[in-house]
């Protein structure tokens, strides 16, 4: 199954079982891009908010007008900062942000139980290797990237460069079958 991609200088459309990495210097643009991502030939999708509240994602969908009614938000940060946590259908929460067992059950549940054309916004992969270390945000990326394979979904995956070593960032790199780099102007130079 292939999936539209409505973002400037990406492929048309991408097959079933890719992550897309995203690579940027700050978070400034990525918000523009991942809903460009999330609200273009989706029927459901699921937010893992390792940077922000469940609260916070809900207004930036609002804000750039993605259906909320197809989402699913998994809030990794309430939890550590002590703020008040209402689950629902669709906010879920795990034990701690570096709980990566926990999160990559609930993608799989999430991925599981839902039909037709799904996709997955990370944000962010360098929050999750600050909390679990670099090892583990690697090794968690590699599984989820199996189950995206293995469901037929795609997932779009937020790094910061400017935390990590270029190692590192090369490391990411090579796991993904595509990469779209977001310069500080908000260009970007896709490479698929």
């Amino acid at each position: 199954m292939d999936y539209s991609l409505a973002i400037d200088g990406t492929p048309d459309t991408i097959p079933g079982g890719t992550g897309v990495l995203l690579l940027h210097p700050s978070t400034g643009e990525t918000d523009r891009i991942d809903t460009d991502f999330l609200k273009t030939d989706t029927d459901n999708f699921l937010v893992i908010s390792t940077r922000t509240t469940a609260r916070e994602v809900r207004q930036k969908l609002e804000y750039y007008d993605v259906d909320e009614e197809r989402a699913e938000i998994l809030d990794t940060l309430s939890i550590e900062h002590g703020y008040s946590r209402r689950a629902s259908d669709t906010v879920h929460y795990v034990a701690a942000p570096d709980d990566v067992d926990g999160i990559v059950e609930h993608i799989d549940g999430f991925l599981e139980s839902h039909d037709g054309k799904l996709r997955l916004s990370f944000d962010s992969v360098t929050e999750l290797a600050y909390y679990a270390g670099d090892d583990a945000a690697l090794e968690t990326v590699e599984r989820i990237l199996d189950l995206l394979e293995e469901h037929d979904a795609i997932g779009l995956f937020h790094v910061s460069e400017e935390p990590h070593d270029e190692t590192l960032v090369d490391d990411f790199r090579e796991l993904f079958d595509g990469t779209i780099d977001l310069d500080e102007d908000g260009s970007i130079d896709a490479d698929f």
